[in-house]
């Protein structure tokens, strides 16, 4: 029995974890921009004022240094490259929508900025900011980046700067992975305990944190990589940008255990000398989040609910759909929270300066979430269905110039969905789409309906042409989960994700197109998930959440009919769990070890998340005082067996 494999089930977080090898396809390369790409992108550009100079003087404002070379994983892969974003300058190329060419080169405006007095913010390190205030004996840091490699060389690129000072407290201000990963890169568990080093988090962080992607997180992860563009050259043609920042860094990602959690709506504390007033701001950007207040430094920090574009109601790399009406009332009171805030900074993007303007950007926020809800909720009830409001929705001119709430990481389009989702779900209210085909049969259907698939594919050739590219996109995905031996239609359909990527102001939008295009091209990864870089975090991850994702792995129809019942025991942890199986369900509890059980596995944690992990060693495991089997070394086997391995390779954008 390989013990060093049967309980490694994928199930692990989510959206940076994917390391994605090449599988021949089609072959070829991106294509330039077509005339009616160029014309489309030309009038878009007309239509706003992309011109206006303040954003990229308050982009700019208060820069101390630049960073220059790499930030390199222990293996040698590069995280970030700072010179990887340099083609971003001058007009826009016809392969680049204008609006998120001109977004692309606020977020290249990165390094360590002052912000005002006390505050400073290392930007481009990594998709989101880390803010470093200070405090009487050292650095507060808010949200440690999503890695450990990139956390420490922001650390150590601003003590070479501002001088070398401790960390002397650590913020979190929500629970996504961009803003917490990186926390064992400026502060380790000893130093925390030791130095009594505050660590602050919303009510509820450890949990969210730890569980948002343990059930889906192979899904995620591998959606991720469309949503990131991960695997895209760094080109007009490849990712420009993500829309909270340049890029992620896929390196090691730990957590740290809060020891002073903010559970009231409202709560002041003093930190290191410095007063903060927090909000608690959870269900709308993240389950999790709290913005805060600097009275004395007349500052105020939207953490995530606020940036530099419309943000996702529902991320494309999947999550629950989010409440835009919460969202929308979190910000109303931000206008409160801000009132004496001469300067605010958020987690993603650029500052603001200015009262007045602080108070319009808030506002025009505000209102978008809002509009974008009862404009989508007054049309759900007239009847219209998730995509024909999609057509039907356009923010007020007011909005729509506002170029601080353009879709640049959300989607207009996409958000009236997710709020039609959230509301009414998936299912449209049409019978005809109450159990549609599923894509292969669908797309074998159709092909036959319009005389094969050579006869589809020239016409869906003809639409190309005519730049008519979601019609063209809809044909040709037919014939390639119809058809999916037609290498022309492949071949045509990455040609017009191009073309609709090239088009895209949603930087997600963008890097889905253009990744589908690469992968139709030179197919889906080879290597799933790199579970050995979120082994710390894992060690901090409760171990019924783990049985849970155990259990949403199993393989129903092979345990159906079968009544298993095992052990599991936790010597350091000194608490057993009974698991089995009844009806095709796994179960379990945590209680003492049940006598009629097929087998018992005793081990510690560390060894339970090496192995999920994948990264203990099989022999030494079986050597380890610490990991036991009594019982039926066979019939535990057989259990883990039936959990699904799931590689997190499966392909999007052809057949499974």
């Amino acid at each position: 029995m390989n013990t060093g494999k049967f309980i490694l089930t994928g199930w692990i977080c989510a959206t940076l974890l994917c390391a994605c090898g090449k599988d021949p396809a089609i072959g070829g390369a991106s294509g330039d921009a077509t005339a009616q790409t160029v014309k489309a992108n030309a009038q878009f550009a007309l239509a706003l004022p992309l011109s206006e100079q303040r954003d990229f003087e308050e982009a700019k404002r208060g820069l101390i240094a630049r960073p220059t070379g790499q930030i390199r994983a222990d293996d040698g892969s590069v995280l970030i490259d700072f010179d990887a974003f340099k083609f971003i300058e001058g007009a826009a190329p016809p392969t680049v929508n204008p609006s998120l060419w001109r977004h692309a080169k606020l977020n290249a405006e990165f390094g360590l900025f002052k912000v005002t007095e006390g505050i400073y913010q290392l930007r481009g390190f990594d998709i989101a900011n880390m803010t470093l205030i200070e405090g009487k004996t050292g650095w507060i840091v808010v949200d440690p980046l999503t890695a450990s490699e990139s956390s420490a060389a922001a650390i150590a690129f601003a003590r070479a700067q501002l001088g070398n000072k401790p960390v002397s407290a650590l913020i979190f201000t929500h629970s996504h992975a961009d803003h917490f990963g990186g926390a064992l890169g400026v502060l380790s568990a000893g130093e925390v305990a030791a130095r009594k080093i505050p660590v602050i988090a919303p009510d509820g962080f450890m949990e969210e944190a730890t569980s948002e992607n343990m059930l889906v997180g192979t899904a995620m992860g591998r959606r991720s990589i469309y949503q990131f563009g991960r695997d895209l050259e760094r080109s007009p043609k490849g990712l420009v940008d993500t829309g909270l920042g340049k890029a992620v860094a896929y390196g090691k990602v730990g957590i740290l255990n809060p020891n002073h959690l903010v559970t009231a709506a409202t709560e002041e504390l003093q930190v290191d000398g410095v007063r903060f007033v927090f909000h608690n701001v959870p269900g709308a950007e993240a389950p999790a989040e709290l913005t805060f207040s600097l009275p004395e430094m007349k500052a105020y920090a939207g953490a995530e609910i606020l940036a530099q574009t419309m943000h996702n109601l529902l991320p494309v790399r999947g999550a629950k759909a989010r409440d835009a009406l919460r969202w929308s009332s979190y910000l109303d009171s931000a206008l409160v929270h801000s009132a004496e805030a001469e300067v605010y900074f958020g987690q993603h993007n650029w500052p603001l300066w200015g009262h007045a303007r602080i108070a319009e950007f808030i506002t025009q926020q505000r209102d978008v979430y809002r509009y974008m809800h009862d404009q989508t909720v007054r049309l759900m009830n007239a009847g219209y269905t998730a995509n024909e409001i999609a057509e039907m929705v356009k923010l007020p001119k007011s909005l729509d110039g506002a170029l601080s709430v353009r879709g640049y990481y959300g989607d207009l389009r996409h958000n009236v969905k997710a709020i039609y989702q959230f509301y009414l779900g998936f299912y449209d209210g049409n019978p005809a789409h109450l159990n549609p085909l599923p894509p292969q049969e669908s797309g074998k259907h159709y092909v036959e309906l319009l005389g094969g698939a050579d006869k589809a594919v020239a016409a869906a050739r003809s639409a190309f042409d005519k730049g008519d590219y979601r019609w063209a996109a809809e044909l040709l995905n037919h014939v390639v989960f119809g058809a999916p031996d037609n290498k022309n239609a492949r071949q045509l359909l990455a040609q017009t994700y191009d073309q609709m990527g090239y088009a895209a102001e949603a930087a997600t939008w963008r890097n889905s197109y253009l990744s589908a295009a690469n992968e139709l091209r030179n197919g889906p990864p080879k290597i799933g998930i790199n579970r050995s870089v979120v082994v710390d975090m894992l060690m901090q991850t409760p171990v019924d959440q783990f049985l849970d994702a155990m259990a949403a792995g199993l393989d129903g129809p092979a345990a159906d009919g079968k009544d298993w019942k095992i052990n599991l025991v936790f010597s350091d942890l000194k608490v057993s769990y009974v698991l089995w199986l009844e009806n095709a369900v796994l179960h379990y509890k945590k209680a003492a070890p049940a006598a009629n059980a097929r087998a018992t596995l005793t081990l510690t944690k560390p060894i339970f998340v090496r192995m999920v992990a994948g990264t203990a060693d099989v022999k030494n495991t079986l050597l380890n005082d610490d990991f036991k089997i009594e019982g039926s070394k066979i019939d535990l086997a057989r259990f883990f067996g039936l959990i699904d391995k799931a590689p997190g390779t499966f392909n999007i954008v052809i057949p499974k």
